[in-house]
């Protein structure tokens, strides 16, 4: 393989250039070169080491480039970053490492070359293309990355333990690349992954859940999920997901395994939607069961009320990830919360009512709750299968038949507090939150249709019968 053709981009001359002019070597090394030996188009992000002050190769390059773009400088890392319109680089002084065990941040020295493609956490991240005159475009490849690449493997260039241990954050990263890649992590390093599970805990919680996200965003999610529960850092991070698995039996009755089928929904919901926190549901939608899992002689095994449950705990789990607390958490707690809704429509004859409290509870995110719901259908049995998407089919067009007709999404009820008390001449009062509450029963139940003149009539009605005169 040519491997100058990764670097007809003028931004590699101009770096090029910048090193020579002040005597360093530079390499482009890590994902841009492994992104294109496996032809997944061109990388924005550009990772450059210098032997030598990766801070002043990139004053340098910017002072060559058109328009001189800024640089920002993290003196503690030792790094600096350009962005232009089309690329984002960052460069850093070839360094070698060494850690203390309850730290991330490594004892950094100047380093070779060699030193630094040491510390990288791959092989295939360890790939380097020279920008040095004489051997422009050369691979330097020390660890065998291009036969791993070819492979499908993950590997760490040194003893897998001290790699992880190093840097435990490393741990997710190979599961996440095994992810986003279809690879297999070597089993030396899988096994190191489960004798340093409990390293993960001095990760910032924030890091972990970047890695989690970009597990959840591949296009099957449950490959990374897995391999968490085998190497065992799962229960470090989403104790609420493993709590799922295994399956009980009493008196001969057994429930699913609600682990397995988790990561089922959530491939099914990565097939149908790219949007990350309806993603997020689909992992934490039966989180609920493993709290409120009874037996009983009658019925069986039972998990009432898991869907409340579950959704009180989302906040908990958001809060003990540091993740954000805003809409994005409330979204992920409506589905959490209302999950079996459709499902308990979907069994049922499909009555008008049953679908304009479905549409008003879930608002705008009624067709997300749909395609939540979709999803959560995992039987085997291809009668079961067909028979559930049928009725969600006609649970689907009788939403949209009764928002046509009757507009209960974002429900604004058609008479206002201040026309109630006007009319009967009240003042703030419990009456008149009893008064727009029948209101809105009687258009949800459809005794009246979403209008005014009918709201209003029904207000006076309701109003004579609680002794209210206008």
């Amino acid at each position: 393989m040519n491997y100058k053709e990764a670097l007809q981009k003028n931004i590699f001359n101009i770096i090029a250039n910048a090193a020579e002019d002040l005597e360093l070597e530079a390499y482009v090394i890590g994902g841009f070169v492994r992104d294109f030996l496996l032809k997944r188009g061109n990388a924005k992000d550009i990772d450059i080491v210098a032997v030598g002050s990766g801070i002043l190769l990139a004053k340098k390059v910017a002072d060559l480039l058109p328009g001189k773009p800024k640089v920002q400088v993290f003196k503690n890392y030792g790094t600096a970053m350009i962005k232009t319109d089309d690329v984002e680089i960052e460069f850093v002084g070839a360094r070698k490492e060494s850690y203390r065990s309850d730290s991330r941040k490594p004892i950094v020295e100047d380093g070779t070359l060699q030193d630094d493609q040491k510390r990288r956490d791959f092989t295939i991240n360890a790939l380097a293309l020279s920008l040095k005159k004489e051997n422009f475009g050369d691979l330097l490849d020390p660890f065998d990355g291009v036969g791993h690449l070819e492979r499908k493997l993950i590997k760490t260039p040194l003893d897998p333990d001290i790699t992880y241990s190093d840097d435990p954050l490393r741990m997710m990263r190979a599961i996440r690349f095994a992810t986003q890649l279809n690879f297999t992590i070597v089993p030396a390093s899988l096994d190191a992954i489960k004798r340093n599970k409990e390293r993960i805990k001095i990760i910032s919680k924030e890091r972990i859940v970047d890695e989690l996200n970009k597990i959840l965003s591949t296009p099957k999610p449950s490959i990374g999920l897995a391999l968490m529960h085998k190497t065992q850092l799962l229960p470090y991070i989403l104790p609420e997901l493993s709590a799922l698995q295994g399956i009980d039996e009493v008196e001969g009755q057994r429930h699913k395994d609600n682990f397995w089928h988790t990561l089922e929904v959530v491939d099914n919901i990565a097939e149908n939607t790219d949007n990350l926190w309806l993603r997020w549901a689909a992992l934490l939608h039966d989180i609920g069961k493993a709290p409120t899992k009874k037996f009983s002689k009658k019925v069986g095994w039972t998990f009432h009320g898991h869907e409340f449950v579950g959704s009180k705990m989302v906040y908990k789990l958001f809060k003990r990830l540091r993740m954000p607390l805003n809409e994005k958490m409330k979204f992920v707690q409506k589905m959490v919360l209302m999950s079996s809704r459709p499902i308990v429509l979907a069994q049922d004859i499909v009555t008008d009512s049953a679908v304009r409290r479905l549409v008003f509870d879930a608002g705008d995110h009624v067709d997300d709750l749909m395609t939540l719901c979709e999803a959560d259908i995992t039987t085997k049995n291809p009668k079961r299968f067909k028979k559930y998407h049928n009725n969600f089919k006609i649970v689907r067009d009788k939403i949209v038949e009764v928002e046509e007709r009757d507009h209960v999404r974002n429900f604004q009820p058609p008479v206002s507090g201040e026309e109630i008390m006007q009319t009967f001449n009240l003042k703030p009062s419990r009456e008149i939150g009893m008064i727009k509450d029948a209101i809105k029963e009687a258009i949800l139940e459809g005794e009246i249709p979403n209008e005014y003149e009918a709201a209003r009539a029904f207000m006076i009605r309701k109003a004579e019968k609680m002794g209210l005169k206008a």
